[in-house]
């Protein structure tokens, strides 16, 4: 049974040059406005249980989308329909009184999801303990921080138990330990086989997060399938575009993150020897190597690696411990380890590119921190062609 049904959404915007514009038009009875098509002719169903991911460039109508979803916007033609209780986290303060504290908030916005307050009252110790507020629950909003914001508007979305979680990009702005317990929140919803709609522009939340997605492209519906499909058909679509700049890499730079289990050390590439190189012949093995340290007691994390082009800062490849057996711990504080993975006949041949090694989360969706190598370049040789394959001929007469 689908959980939601959407059928020939339309959403216009009525744009005018200026304010007085609009009263003009209400007496004159003449238009003087310009129509805005946000979104045309979007149609999809979710089956209950099940998670969509909503994708695609800024402006092409994704957070319109959502608003129409949860009814903060209602659409110019066509119809939507929902079963069951919807709970939504979209724009900073959406739903809050600036004026009230974090704890009336809370009953606020539990009501308008139609909690009843005896059960708004059993909830209420929970949520502040997710949110982790502490004495800040009893203070007025408008003087939350924007990671504050998140914290409580997620606690209160999630801990209501919805049918529906609708969640448009939020998350973003929160650091990486409250991150990774939103994360295994949406694990949890999931698991409970609720419905769940979630918009961002990390593909990889959106691969691992959802069963399937809808790539948006000026307000129409591009494609839509399986996640991993669309995100791929996506990513390739936006590396084909051309750079308007191509700022140089910082190769110490690192995201400065509020908490930590584990930090990279360093990122090496190095030949079967063990000796470390910055040029590489193509289809040769060479050794990506990054050490790691330990920042807490029995931490559980994946490591991943990365190969980055420089010309155009386009991923070339992709890889990661968390689809396989490799020992990811526990791990205990002040331990050092050493992370090497094998590369058989390296397939690129032409070019120069970085290798960033990575640490993340027990469920591989959350990087700590990430740390480039240095500048690694293809030694100069015949072909045509980015790539170079390993391959046996076969030829036979007759």
């Amino acid at each position: 049974m689908h959980s939601i049904s959407v059928e020939n959404i339309h959403k216009d915007f009525r744009i005018y040059e200026r304010p007085q514009d609009r009263l003009l038009e209400l007496l004159q009875r003449r238009p003087r406005h310009k129509v805005f098509h946000v979104l045309q002719d979007i149609s999809f169903s979710v089956l209950e249980g099940r998670s969509l991911g909503i994708i695609g460039d800024n402006g092409a109508g994704k957070s319109t989308l959502m608003k129409l979803l949860v009814g903060t916007l209602q659409p110019t033609r066509g119809t939507i329909s929902i079963k069951g209780q919807v709970a939504a986290l979209l724009e900073l303060g959406a739903g809050f009184h600036p004026e009230f504290t974090g704890r009336r908030n809370i009953y606020l916005n539990a009501a308008l999801l139609g909690v009843p307050d005896d059960n708004i009252a059993a909830m209420e110790r929970e949520i502040i303990e997710f949110s982790e507020l502490g004495d800040f629950i009893d203070r007025p909003v408008k003087t939350y921080s924007s990671g504050m914001y998140v914290r409580l508007a997620f606690s209160i979305a999630t801990m209501v138990r919805p049918d529906v979680l609708v969640i448009d990009e939020a998350l973003s702005v929160g650091d990486i330990a409250f991150q990774k317990k939103c994360v295994e929140r949406m694990n949890e919803f999931r698991k409970q086989q609720k419905t769940m709609i979630f918009c961002s522009h990390s593909m990889y939340h959106v691969q691992e997060l959802c069963d399937t997605a809808i790539w948006l492209e000026k307000g129409r519906i591009r494609e839509i399938g399986e996640s991993h499909q669309v995100v791929g058909h996506y990513e390739s679509f936006c590396n084909s575009k051309q750079r308007e700049h191509n700022e140089p890499l910082d190769i110490n730079k690192v995201e400065d993150r509020l908490q930590k289990d584990c930090r990279v050390i360093s990122t090496t590439v190095r030949a079967l020897d063990g000796q470390e190189i910055e040029e590489v012949e193509p289809l040769s093995d060479i050794i990506l190597e990054t050490r790691i340290e330990i920042l807490a007691d029995n931490v559980i994390c994946n490591f991943g690696f990365a190969m980055m082009r420089t010309l155009d800062e386009i991923m070339a490849a992709y890889l990661t411990t968390d689809l396989t057996d490799v020992p990811k711990g526990p791990f205990q504080k002040g331990e050092v380890l050493t992370v090497r993975t094998r590369v058989n006949a390296i397939s690129m041949r032409v070019g120069e590119f970085y290798v960033l090694g990575g640490v993340a989360d027990a469920s591989g969706l959350l990087w700590y921190e990430v740390k480039l190598s240095k500048l690694i370049k293809i030694r100069p040789n015949k072909g045509v062609g980015s790539l170079i394959m390993k391959v046996d001929w076969d030829i036979q007469r007759g």
